[in-house]
């Protein structure tokens, strides 16, 4: 591996622990489990989002959400906003048209050395400021691709 870091959005956190959907759970599993052995963040933002949509859909009581942020917390460091992430996501909404949100998820991801951010919510394959949005579960992203250093 070369080291990239990496992060994963909420979808692809959401989708982990979902059973009910299909083919994304074990995608998205499969990603969480093989990210533990990379360089991999995960951001206040992710965590937070994640505990709010699974709670609010009922994929998870809320001690077993808390559950499970915690035992993220302790696989992948978690990266926090900056003063200056907010300027940044208010320019990149401006910028590069991301709804205000996936920016801030952006700044965060940038000012943490985060090279590649996995999600389902950006236009995959794109390169913001050195961030590459990758979506997991586009037709063409494969996991041994990943393992053999074509993403990383």
């Amino acid at each position: 591996m070369n080291g990239k870091r990496i992060t994963l959005d909420t979808n692809v956190l959401v989708y982990a622990i979902d059973t009910d959907a299909g083919k994304k759970h074990i995608q998205a599993m499969e990603l969480v489990d093989y990210s533990v052995l990379l360089d991999c963040v995960l951001t206040l933002q992710s965590l937070c989002e994640f505990y709010v949509a699974v709670t609010r859909k009922k994929k998870m009581p809320s001690e077993e959400a808390v559950k499970q942020i915690e035992d993220w917390m302790i696989l992948f460091p978690v990266i926090i906003p900056k003063e200056s992430s907010l300027a940044d996501a208010l320019r990149a909404v401006q910028q590069y048209k991301l709804s205000f949100w996936d920016a801030m998820l952006w700044a965060v991801a940038l000012k943490g050395g985060v090279k590649i951010l996995f999600s389902e919510d950006f236009q995959n394959g794109q390169i913001v400021e050195g961030v590459q949005f990758i979506n997991p579960f586009a037709d063409d992203f494969s996991l041994i691709d990943m393992k053999f250093d074509n993403y990383l």
